[in-house]
């Protein structure tokens, strides 16, 4: 779905820079941060669709990030990414209210498919709220 605007959140400056150029050539609109506290910064300021967001990072991690944009009433699609390990993390994430999570390193054009599903899944929703 181009034009979608993402919020990339990773502590790895050179994933998030590779990732947030490979994203921005299939035609979203990709800002990149480094930390948690930097993605709620950037939450205040602007609304986004999707927010890709790493679980691991030093400071403000994944879980407190998902956290805290809860608590501002952030209703961009999140989608969580996870090294080695974060299973659980992971699942604890999506039971916060994250749509999903793919594990790291992750390919493009798999994280691709993910941000457009994020987005069908939240329009359905959506729909079914008017219904309703």
């Amino acid at each position: 779905m181009e034009g979608l605007k993402v919020l990339l959140v990773d502590d790895e400056a050179v994933f998030c820079n590779n990732m947030s150029k490979l994203l921005n050539k299939r035609g979203y609109r990709v800002d990149a941060v480094n930390g948690g506290e930097e993605a709620i910064r950037m939450l205040q300021n602007d609304p986004y669709d999707v927010v890709v967001l790493d679980l691991k990072m030093p400071g403000m991690n994944g879980i407190d990030t998902l956290k805290k944009m809860k608590e501002m009433g952030v209703t961009a699609q999140t989608i969580m990414l996870t090294g080695h390990g974060g299973l659980d993390s992971a699942m604890e994430a999506v039971k916060l209210g994250a749509y999903d999570y793919i594990p790291k390193p992750c390919e493009v054009d798999e994280l691709s498919v993910m941000i457009n599903n994020s987005q069908n899944n939240k329009n359905q929703k959506g729909k079914k709220r008017k219904k309703g």
